[in-house]
């Protein structure tokens, strides 16, 4: 009976352990005695080399033993998955002192184990006499005054033929623990967060063009018109030929007067409006279901709380 630790037989404990009920990460599990106290933690577990199957607890006592760690038989255990916690059915916190300590794997052989089992022997044989002292009188004539496992019954254990099955209450998983399965389903979250989606700069700028535009203007502009008398008049010459002038006419005219002049042209507000939107997205989400292997006819009760 080889004993190697559980990360040796399983190298992918942690990723399997969700299908695996045999391989379920118990490492850092706390552990309590019978009565109640707090022991120590699972620091590792031993599993049969060629069947697989869990053997013992690595139970490490902390500072409250100087650091010792012990082995803790998986069948008196109680194993409760949804506290992280582990029962030990027949150790008290006292006899933890009697346990030898475990330092390496390779001390491990059939005397190291039988030391082990020494210890919790008798907590299995007061187990097993309770059980028969309820059963009817012929069926408990028919059993052996001694349960198997007792401190007296030790020395009929052989190293060349002992198998765990000879000890099943010692390292059979306790069936009668409520062990708890969660099952997990994913849901859509659906969330917001602001971000900023963009940037808007409302300015203006000055283009140019050419135009064109047409002023009328009036210019004055002086006739002279000479016709020649119909009559003659007879005139003083002393009076009539000198240089003086005679007429004298003022003449205007228009020219175009040009200049810019700004106006307002359209006013521009800028403020912001906020548009409520309903954006879906689908993925694909996941949910366990419980499977219930059964063989036999046994009764279950399925009725959910």
């Amino acid at each position: 009976m080889v004993l190697v630790k559980l990360e040796t037989y399983y190298p992918d404990y942690r990723d399997i352990a969700g299908d695996r009920s045999d391989v379920q990460d118990f490492k850092n599990f706390d552990v309590y005695a019978a009565d109640g106290d707090k022991v120590g933690s699972v620091y590792d577990v031993l599993v049969d080399a060629d069947t697989g199957r869990f053997r013992y607890f690595v139970v490490d006592t902390g500072f409250w033993i100087f650091g010792k760690k012990v082995l803790l038989p998986v069948g008196q255990a109680t194993i409760d998955p949804v506290a992280n916690q582990i029962q030990a059915i027949g150790l008290l916190k006292d006899q933890i002192n009697d346990l030898p300590n475990f330092d390496n794997l390779e001390e491990v052989d059939f005397d190291y184990e039988e030391r082990v089992r020494g210890i919790y022997r008798p907590s299995t044989a007061a187990a097993s006499a309770t059980a028969m002292s309820s059963t009817s009188p012929s069926t408990y004539s028919s059993t052996t005054s001694t349960p198997m496992g007792s401190g007296s019954d030790r020395t009929s254990y052989d190293r060349n033929s002992y198998s765990y099955d000879n000890e099943p209450e010692l390292y059979n998983l306790n069936q009668d623990s409520q062990q708890a399965i969660r099952l997990y389903e994913e849901r859509l979250v659906a969330d917001k967060q602001r971000r900023k989606a963009g940037e808007v700069t409302v300015g203006k700028h000055t283009e140019t063009e050419t135009t064109r535009v047409a002023v009328p203007v009036e210019k004055e502009r002086v006739v002279i018109e000479r016709t020649a008398p119909t009559g003659s008049t007879v005139a003083d010459p002393n009076h009539h030929f000198g240089s003086e002038t005679v007429a004298q006419v003022e003449v205007y005219e228009e020219t175009p007067d040009i200049r810019k002049e700004a106006f307002v042209r359209e006013e521009v507000k800028v403020k912001k409006v906020t548009e409520q939107d309903t954006v879906s997205t689908q993925e694909t989400i996941r949910r366990e279901e419980l499977d219930v292997d059964t063989t036999g006819q046994p009764t279950i009760d399925r009725s959910s709380h």
